[in-house]
C-alpha cells in the first residue's frame, strides 16, 4: 500500500494544469453505451476510478481503445452481457451510472450494489424511482444482493426527483434520451458534470434543452450516433491547488481552470480571507492572502454549509476546513448531506488544529493554528487530499497512508505538487 512522505512548510510556486473532471469522466464513459457508433473522449483523467469504469465497460463487451494523450475511443457496437461484475462494481460508486444506459440499450440489467467512499449513507432510491417512472421494473434480490432491472419499453414522462442527486439526474437523462416521447426532469442537479453529459448526448444526436437549470427537457430519439467530446477541468482539483498555495503561503497560476464554474466557491473562500485573480481561463493565487475569517452581520460566527449546485459543493468541505485552520477567526462548517464527512477532523486535531466536532454533520474551526507533522490514514478521496494539504502546511515530516484512496480521484497528484516545489515522495 502506497504512502506519501511530506516535508511541510515549503511555499508552493509555479504553474499547474488540472486534469479532466473525474465526476464528468465517469458518466461520460457510461453515456457512450447509448450508441453503437464510436465515441472519442479527450482529456480523460488517468485515475483509478476511471480505469475501473473502463474495465466495467470492457467486461460487458464494449471496445475501449487508448488513442494516447488522455484520449480514448469507446465503441459499444455490441453489449454481450447485462450482468455487471460484482468485484468491479465494489471499486466505484459510479457503477450505478451504467443502469440508465444499459437498460436503454438492452432492456435489462443485474446490478450489484456499488462501492465508493464511506462518508455516510448514499441512497439509491432516487435512481430507482426515476427509472421506474420511465417504465423500468425493479426487484432487489436480498439473498444475492442484486438489483434486477427490466423494461419492455422506456416511455417519456414527468419526473420530480426526490432529491437533486447528481448521479440520479445523469441516470435519468441517459435513460430518457432513448425513451419514446418527451421527458421533463424537475429538481434536477445542475453541476458542471451534469451539463457535460447533456452536451455529449446532444453532440451524439440527443435533444436536451435547459442545460444548467434544475428543469431538464428531453425529447426522446430512436438512436444516437458517434462524436467527440473534451472533458472539462476538474474544479475540485483546481480548488485543491488553491488551498495548497494558501496554506503554504505560496503563489501559483492554475491554467485552464474553468473559472466560470467557481462563482459560489469564490464567495465562500473570500469569507475565509482567500481570493484569486481571473485572467481568461486561468487563475492566479497570490501569496499575500488576508486569511481572516469574515464574520456574519453583527459579528456572528459565519456558517459555511453545503447545498446543491450552484451553491458550495460537499466535495470541497474537507479542503475548506483545512484552509480555515490557517485563517484568523471562528467558522462553523455544516455538511448535512453526509454524516461521515467530518470524521477526518480528528486527524487534523492530532496535527494541532483547533476543531470542535459538534456532531457528525458540523464542526467549528478556530484559527489560525500551527500544524505539526503527523502520521495519518486517508479515509476517502477528498479527506485524503485535505490531509495532504495539512501536511504541506505542517512543520516537519508527515506520512499519509492509504493514498490509493487519493489516487482514485487525483491524477499523479504527488508529481504535480512536486512540480510546484512541494517535498512529497511516494513510497510503497
Amino acid at each position: 500500500m502506497d504512502k506519501f512522505i511530506i516535508q511541510g512548510g515549503i511555499p508552493l510556486q509555479g504553474e499547474i494544469t488540472p486534469s479532466g473532471n473525474k465526476n464528468a469522466a465517469l458518466p461520460l464513459l457510461a453515456a457512450c453505451i447509448l450508441t453503437k457508433e464510436p465515441v472519442i473522449l479527450h482529456n480523460l483523467p488517468e485515475i483509478n476510478d476511471v480505469k475501473a469504469m473502463r474495465d466495467l465497460l470492457v467486461s460487458i463487451g464494449v471496445e475501449v481503445t487508448h488513442l494516447g494523450n488522455h484520449s480514448w475511443q469507446i465503441h459499444a457496437n455490441k453489449i454481450h452481457c447485462s450482468n455487471l461484475d460484482p468485484e468491479l462494481c465494489t471499486k466505484i460508486r459510479a457503477s450505478i451510472l451504467l443502469a440508465g444506459p444499459i437498460i436503454a440499450r438492452t432492456g435489462e440489467l443485474q446490478l450489484p450494489p456499488p462501492g465508493g467512499d464511506v462518508i455516510g449513507r448514499r441512497r439509491l432510491d432516487t435512481h430507482i424511482l426515476a427509472l421506474e417512472a420511465l417504465g423500468v421494473k425493479t426487484i432487489y434480490q436480498k439473498e444475492h444482493k442484486i438489483f434486477e432491472f427490466t423494461t419492455d419499453k422506456l416511455v417519456g414522462t414527468e419526473i420530480l426527483l426526490d432529491e437533486a442527486s447528481v448521479t440520479a439526474t445523469e441516470n435519468a437523462v441517459m435513460a430518457a434520451v432513448l425513451a419514446e416521447g418527451d421527458t421533463i426532469i424537475r429538481n434536477a442537479a445542475s453541476e458542471p458534470h451534469v451539463q457535460e453529459v447533456c452536451q455529449l448526448l446532444n453532440i451524439l444526436g440527443g435533444k436536451i434543452t435547459q442545460l444548467g437549470s434544475n428543469t431538464l427537457h428531453i425529447q426522446g430519439v430512436t438512436n444516437l450516433g458517434g462524436g467527440e467530446f473534451t472533458v472539462g477541468p476538474d474544479y475540485l482539483e483546481v480548488i485543491s491547488y488553491v488551498g495548497a498555495a494558501v496554506v503554504t503561503g505560496g503563489e501559483i497560476t492554475i491554467r485552464n481552470a474553468g473559472p466560470e464554474y467557481l462563482g459560489m466557491i469564490s464567495q465562500v473562500f473570500q469569507r475565509l480571507g482567500v481570493s484569486w485573480d481571473v485572467n481568461g481561463e486561468d487563475l492566479f493565487v497570490p501569496a499575500d492572502q488576508k486569511k481572516i475569517i469574515k464574520p456574519d452581520f453583527k459579528g456572528a460566527i459565519p456558517e459555511i454549509s453545503v447545498m446543491p449546485w450552484p451553491a458550495f459543493p460537499s466535495d470541497l468541505m474537507s479542503i475548506a476546513i483545512v484552509v480555515a485552520t490557517q485563517s484568523a477567526g471562528n467558522v462553523l462548517f455544516h455538511d448535512w448531506m453526509y454524516e461521515g464527512r467530518m470524521y477526518f477532523t480528528d486527524k487534523l486535531t492530532s496535527m494541532g488544529a483547533q476543531i470542535v466536532l459538534c456532531d457528525p454533520h458540523r464542526c467549528i474551526v478556530n484559527g489560525p493554528s500551527d500544524l505539526f507533522s503527523g502520521n495519518v490514514d486517508s479515509p476517502d478521496i477528498r479527506a485524503g487530499l485535505a490531509l495532504v494539504l495539512a501536511a504541506l502546511a505542517a512543520k516537519g515530516e508527515s506520512v499519509i497512508r492509504n493514498v490509493a484512496q487519493i489516487d482514485r480521484g487525483y491524477e499523479r497528484i504527488d508529481q504535480k505538487l512536486r512540480s510546484l516545489g512541494a517535498n512529497i515522495v511516494r513510497e510503497n
